[in-house]
């Protein structure tokens, strides 16, 4: 392997893990939401991202690497953190909005860096971009509900 392809194989892994966390968060919000429009939403957003995940890891696999295949060990802390908040208390759904917007701002920043990354090959870097859509679309989403349910703009 190269540089550049073992470069582009621990960006990737670094993304799966935070794409697996989303889609996690997303399958929990979902469990969670009392509105059944916010529970559809937040369940195509976590088979989007799953769908997400795979095409990483293929590219991972193709590489020659050993694609990721769970999130990272911050997140799992922090799922358990708000199952135990759940447990002592009951969200509502405008809370698991936030709580999801939150984690959605997380995922892109890491998107972007990623696209900032001069060391990418270009097949990568077309991957992470087609990637990078999905979750800004789902960021945007995510942002425009929260303000919608916070009366802001």
């Amino acid at each position: 392997m190269t540089n550049t392809t073992d470069h582009d194989i621990k960006v990737l892994n670094g993304l799966i893990e935070t794409t697996i966390d989303s889609a996690e968060g997303y399958g929990e919000a979902a469990k969670d939401a009392h509105n059944t429009r916010y529970a559809a939403a937040f369940q195509q957003r976590a088979s989007e991202r799953r769908q997400v995940t795979q095409r990483l890891q293929q590219q991972v696999a193709s590489l020659g690497g050993k694609p990721e295949d769970d999130g990272t060990v911050l997140a799992k802390a922090h799922r358990m953190f708000v199952e135990l908040r759940a447990k002592i208390s009951s969200k509502d759904d405008t809370a698991i909005v936030d709580e999801v917007e939150r984690g959605e701002d997380h995922i892109k920043a890491k998107y972007e860096d990623a696209l900032k990354d001069t060391d990418l090959s270009a097949g990568t870097r077309s991957l992470v971009q087609e990637a990078y859509t999905s979750v800004k679309s789902g960021h945007d989403q995510m942002r425009d509900l929260k303000h919608a349910l916070h009366g802001t703009n």
